[in-house]
């Protein structure tokens, strides 16, 4: 499948699209695979750094604070439900599924924290993003959360990367 991840970085001097460019692509691609995405999507992905991700977290939701990922959606989607080509941008032919926004800084701490590395836990946090742009949730601590847990779990077990730690991903 040919989906599309646009990666920027908004912090000069730091070349974390060269770095960690591949192996993001690899967990977006993998989690829409497991999740049955059968048609090319594009998702945009900013690596920045705290600063940066709380500016964003304050301006598009109102919480003042830096936090390790967030997601934007730019469809309503039903988890599990993948979408089909009526999303599809008619000029790229490409499902732009919303923008994921990365503080490396912070995946580089919380992969030492929980002591699985840094290339975990951006593969981690790429994975969560993906489903929230599904349609993915975990605001409760019922079954919309175990839904999304167990969706995790199964990506990262496909990319070869069990998970060793819970982690609640903030966004």
């Amino acid at each position: 499948m040919n989906h599309e991840v646009l990666l920027d970085t908004d912090c000069a001097g730091e070349d974390w699209c060269a770095a960690y460019g591949a192996l993001l692509g690899g967990a977006v691609a993998e989690a829409l695979a497991v999740q049955g995405v059968r048609h090319p999507c594009e998702i945009s992905v900013l690596l920045t750094d705290d600063a940066g991700i709380q500016e964003i977290n304050l301006a598009q939701r109102g919480v003042a604070g830096p936090t390790d990922v967030l997601s934007f959606p730019m469809f309503e989607l039903t988890p599990g439900v993948p979408p089909d080509r009526a999303y599809a941008d008619p000029e790229t032919g490409l499902i732009p599924l919303g923008d994921m926004v990365l503080s490396v800084p912070r995946a580089v701490a919380q992969g030492t924290e929980f002591g699985h590395g840094t290339q975990r836990e951006l593969s981690y946090l790429a994975v969560h993003s993906v489903l929230h742009l599904l349609g993915y949730d975990h605001l409760d601590e019922g079954a919309e959360k175990r839904r999304m847990r167990r969706a995790e779990e199964e990506i990262l077990a496909r990319l070869g990367i069990a998970r060793t730690e819970e982690h609640d991903g903030d966004q």
